[in-house]
């Protein structure tokens, strides 16, 4: 649940620019998070040295490959019915390989590799440096898997490959893993502990992509605010380090410092936030550089405090209100949205009620909301009945949807009759005729081409709105537009 998932995006195969010397074809798909997106980024360009060009024709692939999230169970069961896809074309094709990669890979080992016999190989989120490996293993006849959980794999030497990108956004992974233990989420037990990644190599996928020509990057991690880097291992372990070591540790705050000043030009975000590790530093230095997009995805998944200790949330309902205050007080004109579990184990309607009145508090731009369910694995699981009716679980989404519907109206008509600055990212779905780019509080704008490009910086006067589409028209470019020497 703390990830972001983009339906949109969900199944996507993804293809790179093809090599001529490579003679082989991978066929990848992706589902779940960004940073599965990313992953799948990091495979391919391990693949690429092994001779595979991507590919989007299932049918002529050598090898294939899902990779997939254990969030929720739509995911899972959408996975699996690929997977029944894949090998009713291997029959007709039995050379072709399959491989499970991901959050499910680590969770469903076992299940996919000796009971179902539906896959080749399974491949953990911190084993795809061991793929030229498994393929071997696989080549020679034999089933192939690796989902140990490292200690210290960030894959900070790896440069992805973009796959399908359009030029001017890229996701860059600052961290791995995730330390926190909600007992709503997977993530621990299937991607570990967190590590960070080296601060050089982050700023070095950073400049090489700004030689690239793209204009924006999203920092990405499960809790990015939690990125602290001391000479490399486990976050947990900090406390073991030496005091050289504490003394010249760089925190998530100095990392957002040091980008900004090394990219002037680059436009920057973040993602995921959790509210216990949001510091008000993070929050000045985004004040403090113009290219730190003025958004925060800040999930809080309840309003209720009974429920938010069930959840092993390190925050409160009042911590919440504080930081919230905090990021109004400092950037006024500050995007924030939310992640929302209705229905989780116990909720009583009271509780359901705390939640309604802290999005009227906060009155979120837009949001990601789920009915609880439970995921094997988890502490909840373990430890709780699922015991809200699926009749209360989707009404008390369904009141959670609408009043964010309301709000995401209000927050984005604030926004008319403002001149923004807005990157175009892609022409509209709706019409070829205009451009489609975001605001820095991460808000969709669209506007009539005229004579602008992907990539531009431009300044839109805000004319009209839907509740999450800004409509505009270009008044010029806007200050973080390069100028031609």
């Amino acid at each position: 649940m703390e990830k972001i998932i983009d339906e949109t995006l969900q199944g996507q195969t993804l293809v790179k620019e093809e090599k001529k010397s490579n003679s082989k074809k991978l066929y990848i798909e992706s589902y779940g998070c960004a940073m599965n997106f990313s992953d799948s980024e990091i495979v391919a360009s391990i693949l690429d040295q092994q001779g595979y060009n991507t590919t989007r024709e299932l049918a002529e692939a050598d090898l294939v490959l899902v990779n997939t999230c254990s969030i929720r169970d739509k995911a899972e069961q959408t996975v699996r019915k690929r997977l029944e896809k894949f090998n009713a074309i291997k029959k007709d094709n039995p050379s072709m390989k399959v491989g499970v990669l991901g959050c499910m890979a680590e969770r469903l080992k076992h299940k996919f590799l000796e009971e179902e016999k539906i896959v080749d190989l399974v491949v953990g989120p911190d084993a795809y440096k061991d793929l030229p490996n498994l393929l071997h293993e696989v080549e020679n006849g034999r089933d192939a898997i690796n989902v140990i959980l490292s200690k210290e794999e960030t894959y900070g030497d790896i440069s992805p490959v973009r796959l399908q990108s359009n030029g001017v956004s890229a996701f860059v992974s600052i961290t791995r893993g995730c330390d926190n233990m909600c007992t709503f989420c997977v993530v621990p037990f299937t991607r570990g502990r967190e590590r960070s990644r080296d601060p050089k190599s982050i700023l070095d996928e950073v400049e090489d992509l700004w030689a690239k020509g793209f204009k924006e990057i999203t920092l990405l991690g499960q809790n990015v605010d939690s990125y602290l880097w001391y000479g490399g291992g486990l976050k947990k372990d900090f406390k073991n380090a030496t005091e050289m070591q504490k003394a010249t540790a760089v925190n998530f705050a100095d990392l957002l410092d040091v980008v900004a000043k090394a990219q002037p030009g680059m436009r920057i975000r973040f993602s995921t936030s959790n509210p216990q590790d949001m510091t008000l530093d993070v929050i000045e230095v985004m004040a403090k550089h113009h290219n730190i997009c003025n958004y925060i995805h800040l999930p809080v998944q309840s309003g209720s405090d009974r429920i938010l200790k069930k959840m092993n949330r390190l925050h409160t309902r009042e911590e919440y209100f504080k930081l919230i205050d905090n990021i109004r007080s400092i950037i006024p004109d500050c995007g924030i949205s939310q992640d929302m579990i209705a229905g989780f184990p116990s909720e009583t309607e009271e509780d359901h009620q705390d939640t309604l009145s802290l999005m009227k508090y906060v009155k979120y731009d837009f949001g990601y909301m789920f009915a609880y369910s439970e995921r094997p694995g988890t502490l909840g699981a373990k430890k709780f009945e699922d015991d809200i009716p699926e009749s209360t679980k989707k009404r008390r989404l369904q009141e959670i949807i609408d009043l964010q519907q309301e709000h995401s109206r209000f927050t984005t008509e604030q926004h008319l009759g403002q001149v923004e600055e807005v990157l175009i990212e892609k022409e509209s779905k709706k019409s070829n005729l205009q451009w489609s780019g975001r605001n820095t509080q991460n808000t969709t704008v669209v506007f009539p081409k005229e004579n602008y490009k992907v990539g531009d910086y431009v300044l839109v006067k805000m004319r009209n709105c839907t509740s999450a589409t800004l409509i505009g028209e270009a008044v010029g470019y806007g200050p973080m537009q390069p100028t031609l020497s």
